[in-house]
């Protein structure tokens, strides 16, 4: 049993296009080229079938929500809820953010550093958290969903909204991390899609893509920092495919995995990378060299630390053989992964402390303009992004890495400015908006 949200923005608006806040106005119309999109988004999402539709009443969410069930083949109302409503930004909607910082200049630093703890007066005259407001709606439209459909088979249900409700509902069902609000993004018409399962009397979830917009005609968001990481895990190997658990045991690609990797090189076609680092294991170092077939001169950096984490006397076996004989130690690698050394192997904290350690060391390498590529693994790439959206590496599960998946992450010379994970495990080149790559066992 299991519930697949998939979140998407609305279209570009009328305040979107002029740059002015919007808030809670409902003046702020969706533009044509905003239905165009929302078409677009439609027809990538047609192949899904959707249990349910939900959306922000506000207009420019609600046309775009309309628009896309144009194209679906079944008839089903729009559910309108008022817990997806935007952020209220009461006395900034309309202005521009210049604006802001001048009729603002004390409160505005909060809004971008610290957004969660900003404070802003309604009409009343009376105080209120913009951002903490948004999460309690966020969090009433998670519990409205969980009692009605976590304990029915497989569940797809549309959630069309805004930028920051968006950003407050993944950010809560990821356990609401640190300052994770300006940790990602999401663009207009963007996708973004989350698995949520039932666990005892819980919930987990999963994070399968993040700001998706190839179907947008566009492969990849925005660069908004001063440098950008491409991060991106190796193509399939048969043992990925038969899923057996390969950590440092050096199987190379198969058939499945160069072609995922050629297609991630013509996906990223346009990217002219000037720096290059893989794991030094031959997997994802054979795959950063096809992404990289029109740069051979461009030296790939192999690091010893991005390898993938070392499963000991597991590696090699399925997961049933490993059942067989660590039984309890396995159901602990699944719920408690941060409490499990295996066999003569190492343990999740040891992969994220290297790992991180050795990706800090790139991140600061980084010059204005740079775009680098990263190859790495499954364990390794999740304690990478659960280090950078500030979720402990027990919470590995909640990331998803397919083989030949792509994460994008710009940075900030401003010391005071996060990393930003600009997209999440994009594998459409590789067969559709879900990720239908093997994945397999780390």
């Amino acid at each position: 049993m299991a519930i697949r949200l998939v979140l998407v923005r609305h279209g570009l608006s009328s305040f979107n296009a002029k740059g002015l806040i919007q808030g809670r106005t409902d003046d702020s119309l969706l533009t044509d080229e905003g239905y165009e999109q929302a078409r677009k988004a439609g027809k990538a999402l047609s192949k899904i079938n959707f249990d349910k539709i939900y959306s922000s009443p506000l207009v420019r969410a609600a046309e775009t929500a309309k628009t896309i069930k144009k194209t679906f083949n079944k008839e089903q109302n729009i559910v309108f809820d008022d817990n997806l409503l935007e952020v209220d930004l009461s006395e900034w909607s309309g202005l521009k953010i210049d604006e802001i910082k001048k009729k603002f200049p004390e409160i505005y630093p909060i809004w971008k550093n610290d957004p969660e703890n900003l404070i802003l007066k309604r009409n009343d005259k009376k105080t209120y958290k913009p951002i903490q407001e948004l999460f309690f709606q966020a969090t009433n439209f998670v519990e409205d969903i969980l009692k009605i459909y976590l304990d029915k088979d497989d569940v797809n249900i549309l959630v069309v909204g805004h930028n920051a409700i968006l950003r407050c509902l993944i950010l809560l069902l990821l356990g609401k991390p640190k300052q994770g609000f300006r940790k990602i993004r999401l663009e207009n018409a963007s996708f973004s899609i989350l698995n949520i399962s039932k666990k005892d009397n819980s919930f987990k979830t999963q994070i399968e893509c993040l700001n998706q917009t190839s179907h947008l005609n566009k492969n990849i968001p925005n660069k908004i920092g001063d440098s950008r990481i491409f991060l991106i895990r190796h193509g399939e190997t048969n043992w990925n495919k038969e899923g057996r658990f390969q950590g440092q045991i050096d199987i190379p690609l198969n058939e499945n995995g160069k072609d995922q990797a050629r297609k991630t090189f013509e996906y990223l076609r346009n990217i002219s990378f000037n720096k290059a680092f893989s794991s030094s294991m031959h997997r994802p170092y054979e795959t950063a060299q096809i992404i990289l077939q029109n740069n051979k001169d461009l030296k790939i950096e192999k690091i010893d630390s991005l390898v993938e984490i070392s499963h000991g006397l597991w590696e090699g076996k399925l997961e049933a053989e490993i059942r067989e004989e660590w039984p309890a130690l396995l159901k602990n690698w699944h719920d408690k992964p941060e409490e499990v050394i295996m066999p003569e192997g190492e343990s999740i904290k040891d992969v994220s402390e290297r790992s991180v350690e050795a990706f800090d060391k790139i991140c600061s390498s980084q010059k204005d303009n740079d775009l680098s590529l990263v190859v790495a693994h499954d364990a390794v790439n999740k304690t990478l992004i659960c280090n950078i959206l500030g979720i402990n590496y027990s919470n590995i599960w909640m990331i998803k890495q397919g083989n030949g998946g792509i994460t994008i992450i710009d940075l900030f010379k401003d010391p005071n400015k996060p990393p930003v994970i600009s997209a999440l495990n994009i594998t459409t080149h590789l067969g559709g908006i879900i990720d239908s790559t093997a994945s397999g066992a780390l």
